[in-house]
C-alpha cells in the first residue's frame, strides 16, 4: 500500500508538470497559428492508452511515464519526421515563423515550470503556513550516530548555531544543506553548559551530498521511548510477513505505552534503548512498560537485528509544532524568496558537481529516486511542496544547452536572432539526434544507478 501511495503521487505530480510544461509550448504555438499535430502526456512508442483528435490536434496518453510531448508541424524533434521536413515550408509550420515567435514557443515550457513553482510555493505558505519545531523546545539535546560523532557532535549537545546562522528551527536538513552548498564550517553547541565551536572538515561536503547519507542519521532529537504504532498484521515496517504480528504486538505491547527498561537495564531515552536492543538481538528479554500510570513487564522475542516492531512518537509529540501563518500578501514575497533560494541552491549544486566537490554518480537519479522523495502516507502539503521543487528543477534542467532539450533549441534561436543567420535544418537534425541519444544514455545511466542502490 505504501508503494502504491508513492506511485500515485509520482504519477499525479508528473502528470501536472508534463501537461503544463507542454501546454507552455502548445498555447503560444496556437497563438502564432502554428499547427500542433499531437499533444501527449507520457510517451507512446508502439501504442497509446488513450487518444482523441479534436480539430487538427491529436490528444493522448502514452504508456511510458518519462515525460510527454507536443508535435509541432515543421519542427525538428524526437519524432525524426524527415518526410515532413523534406517538403516545402508551409505557412502553418514552425520553421516558417519568425525567430522571435519560435523563441517564445520554445521558452514557453520552461517559463510555465518556473512560474508554477513560484505559484505553488506562494499557495503553500498561504494555505498551510510554515510548520516547524522550535529548537529551544528540544530540551534533552540531540543524539548522534557514528557520522555525527566523527563530525564532532556528542549525544546530549544542544545545537545553537551553524556558521553564523541561529539554529532556531530544529532541522538536520538545514545544516546538511548549508555545509554542502554554502561551505559552512562550524557548528556551535551547548555541551554541559559550555559553548563549544565544532569545526566541520571540508571532506563532509562530499559525504553529506552522497547517497549513503540517506542511510545515516547524523543526529536527531533525544526523546523518551513512547510508542505511537506497533506492527500488527502488516508488513509496513519492512520486517515481518504480511498478516504476522511483530514481537512487541505478540507480547501485548500497545500504542501509547512507554518503554522504560529492556533486559533489566533502565534508560531515559529512545537512543539508549536502541543500543540495548541491538545487544540483545535474537533473544527473548523482559521489557518494562508504563501504561496508564502503572508499570508491567512483557516478554519480547527480539529479531536478530534487535527489532521489536514499534514506532516511537514523532518529535512534535514531545516538543510541539508551531505554524507560522501567512496572509496571501505575505505569502507572495515568501514564495518568491523560497523559489529564488531553491534555484540558487540547485545552481550551486551543479557548480559543485562540475568542480568535482559533489560526485555526479551520487547526485543523479531516475523516477525511482523521485518516487522515494514522496511520503508513504498521502500528505497534500508535502505533495505540493515536492511538486513545486520538481517544477523548478524541470525548468532549469530544460534550459541546459543540450540539443533535443528546450535549451538546445533556444541557443540556436538566440544565435539566429543575434547573427541574422538561421541554422540549417540538416545541422538541427544532426544536433537533435546527438542530443536525443545523450538524453537516453543519461536516463539509462540514472536508472542503473538507482537499481544498483537497491541491490
Amino acid at each position: 500500500m505504501e508503494i502504491l501511495i508513492k506511485l500515485l503521487q509520482v504519477i499525479l505530480s508528473l502528470s501536472i508538470l508534463v501537461v503544463l510544461h507542454e501546454g507552455g509550448h502548445f498555447l503560444p504555438a496556437k497563438w502564432f497559428k502554428t499547427r500542433v499535430e499531437k499533444f501527449y502526456l507520457f510517451f507512446n512508442p508502439g501504442f497509446e492508452l488513450f487518444k482523441k483528435k479534436i480539430g487538427e490536434t491529436e490528444y493522448g496518453i502514452g504508456w511510458l511515464p518519462f515525460g510527454g510531448y507536443v508535435k509541432i508541424s515543421g519542427m525538428i524533434d524526437e519524432s525524426f519526421d524527415k518526410e515532413q521536413m523534406a517538403g516545402e515550408p508551409q505557412p502553418w509550420e514552425f520553421r516558417s515563423k519568425p525567430a522571435w515567435q519560435r523563441f517564445i514557443i520554445m521558452i514557453g515550457g520552461v517559463t510555465v515550470n518556473l512560474i508554477l513553482g513560484v505559484l505553488l510555493f506562494i499557495m503553500i505558505f498561504a494555505v498551510y503556513g510554515e510548520k516547524y519545531i522550535p529548537a529551544e523546545n528540544v530540551k534533552y539535546g540531540i543524539y548522534v550516530d557514528s557520522l555525527g560523532y566523527d563530525v564532532g557532535l556528542r549525544t546530549g549537545d544542544v545545537i545553537l548555531k551553524y556558521g553564523d546562522k541561529s539554529f532556531d528551527k530544529f532541522s538536520r536538513g538545514a545544516i546538511i544543506s548549508d555545509v554542502v552548498l554554502n561551505g559552512t564550517n562550524t557548528i556551535t553547541v551547548d555541551r554541559n553548559g559550555e559553548m563549544v565551536s565544532i569545526p566541520v572538515d571540508p571532506k563532509y561536503v562530499g559525504i553529506f551530498g552522497s547517497q549513503k547519507m540517506k542511510q545515516m542519521l547524523f543526529f536527531d532529537a533525544r526523546t523518551p521511548f513512547e510508542i505511537t504504532e506497533v506492527s500488527k498484521g502488516t508488513k509496513k515496517f519492512g520486517l515481518f510477513k504480511k498478516g504476522e504480528d511483530g514481537p512487541a504486538a505478540k507480547a501485548g505491547i500497545e500504542a501509547g505505552d512507554k518503554i522504560v527498561s529492556i533486559g533489566g537495564r533502565t534508560f531515559d531515552f529512545y537512543d539508549e534503548a536502541i543500543k540495548i536492543t541491538k545487544e540483545f538481538g535474537g533473544q527473548e528479554v523482559p521489557v518494562v512498560i508504563e501504561r496508564a500510570g502503572q508499570q508491567m513487564t512483557k516478554q519480547v522475542a527480539l529479531t536478530k537485528e534487535g527489532k521489536m516492531g514499534v514506532v516511537r512518537q514523532p518529535l512534535n509529540y514531545f516538543y510541539g509544532q508551531e505554524t507560522q501563518d501567512y496572509t496571501w500578501g505575505e505569502a507572495v514575497p515568501a514564495g518568491w524568496n523560497k523559489s529564488v533560494k531553491f534555484l540558487g541552491d540547485q545552481l550551486k549544486a551543479f557548480k559543485k558537481m562540475f568542480s568535482g566537490e559533489l560526485k555526479v554518480t551520487e547526485s543523479l537519479g531516475s523516477l525511482i529516486s523521485i518516487g522515494n522523495l514522496f511520503p508513504s502516507k498521502w500528505d497534500w502539503s508535502a505533495f505540493w511542496n515536492l511538486t513545486a521543487m520538481l517544477s523548478l528543477i524541470l525548468g532549469i534542467m530544460n534550459l541546459l544547452p543540450i540539443p533535443a532539450l528546450d535549451g538546445g533549441y533556444i541557443v540556436f534561436l538566440i544565435w539566429e536572432m543575434v547573427s541574422g543567420k538561421k541554422v540549417s535544418d540538416k545541422t538541427m537534425e544532426i544536433a537533435n539526434t546527438i542530443g536525443f541519444f545523450i538524453l537516453i544514455g543519461l536516463m539509462i545511466f540514472a536508472l542503473g544507478l538507482d537499481v544498483s542502490r537497491i541491490i
